[in-house]
C-alpha cells in the first residue's frame, strides 16, 4: 500500500510560472508522504498549438531535466503527464506523457495516440492532428509501486486501449488530461469510473482547470481524481490549482479480479 497523489492546474502559456506551481504541488504532495506523483496534459505549457510545436524539446530537454531532478531530489516516482516532444516532423510534436524514477531516470514514455479532432461548437472546437503526431504504441510501466498502464486525456474515451493495458498487466492507469468544461461537466467522472470497473484498476487522473489565458480561451473541467477498481471515487480536487490524495492498495486489485474475473470470461472472438 503506497500514498498517490493527483496534481490539478491551471497552466497557461507562461512556462516559468507553469514550472513554479507545478513543482509547489508535486513538493506538497511528497511532504504528504506520497510516493507517486501525478501532473496533467499540457503541465509546462498550454496555449496556441503552432507554439506548442515550435517550442517542443526532447527527451533530454530542459522540461524532463527539471522534472527528472525533482523526483531525484523527492525520491518518488514522478509522472508528468504530458509535454510537447519534439518529432522528426517539423510541422507536428508529440503529445507526450513521461515517467521518472525516484533516481530521476526515465522509466517509460507514451506519445497520446488518440487526437481530439472535434466540432462540438464556437467555443469547443480543435483540431489537435493539426500540429500533433500521434504515437502508435501502448505503455505499461513496470516500477516497485505496480504495473502503470499510461494513457493522455482524449484517450479516455476508446476502451480498447485500456483492455489492452490489463492484457499488458496494468494494475493502475493514469490519464492526465485537459478536459474542456463542455465534455467534462458530463463525461469525465462516468469515463474514470466506467474504466476503473471494467479494467479492475485504480486509476490516477491528474486535470487541468479554468481558463487558460485571456478570457475567450478554452476552459478546462479539473476535477483531478482518484477512482479505485471497484469504481468509487477516493479523492476529489477541489476548483482551482490543487492535489487529491489517496491510497492505493494493490492488493484489492487482485481481490477484486478473484472475485469477477472478467478478463478470463472476455470473448476474444468479439
Amino acid at each position: 500500500m503506497f500514498l498517490a497523489a493527483v496534481v490539478q492546474l491551471n497552466s497557461t502559456t507562461d512556462v516559468e510560472a507553469n514550472w513554479r506551481e507545478s513543482s509547489r504541488l508535486i513538493e506538497r504532495a511528497a511532504g504528504y508522504g506520497a510516493r507517486l506523483v501525478a501532473t496533467p496534459e499540457n503541465t509546462n505549457y498550454l496555449g496556441p498549438l503552432a507554439e506548442k510545436v515550435r517550442t517542443a524539446e526532447g527527451l533530454d530537454g530542459p522540461t524532463c531535466r527539471r522534472f527528472a531532478a525533482l523526483a531525484g531530489r523527492l525520491g518518488i516516482h514522478l509522472l508528468l503527464g504530458s509535454f510537447n516532444e519534439q518529432g522528426d516532423d517539423p510541422a507536428r510534436c508529440h503529445n507526450t506523457s513521461v515517467l521518472f524514477g525516484p533516481d530521476g531516470a526515465i522509466v517509460a514514455s507514451y506519445r497520446k495516440v488518440h487526437l481530439f479532432d472535434v466540432d462540438l461548437s464556437e467555443s469547443v472546437r480543435s483540431r489537435e492532428s493539426a500540429a500533433i503526431k500521434p504515437g502508435t504504441q501502448a505503455v505499461v510501466a513496470a516500477t516497485p509501486l505496480g504495473r502503470l498502464g499510461l494513457s493522455v486525456c482524449y484517450d479516455l474515451r476508446f476502451g480498447n486501449l485500456y483492455r489492452r493495458l490489463v492484457a499488458e498487466g496494468a494494475e493502475i492507469l493514469c490519464v492526465p488530461a485537459a478536459f474542456t468544461l463542455t465534455t467534462g461537466r458530463d463525461h469525465w467522472e462516468p469515463l474514470l469510473r466506467a474504466r476503473a470497473i471494467e479494467c479492475q484498476c485504480f486509476v490516477l487522473a491528474p486535470a487541468q482547470y479554468g481558463r487558460h489565458g485571456d478570457p475567450g480561451l478554452r476552459e478546462s473541467f479539473g476535477h483531478a481524481m482518484i477512482v479505485d477498481p471497484w469504481g468509487h471515487v477516493l479523492a476529489m480536487a477541489p476548483d482551482g490549482p490543487g492535489l487529491a490524495l489517496a491510497e492505493i492498495d494493490l492488493d484489492l486489485v487482485a481481490r477484486i479480479r478473484r472475485a469477477i474475473p472478467v478478463q478470463q470470461h472476455a470473448q476474444p472472438w468479439l
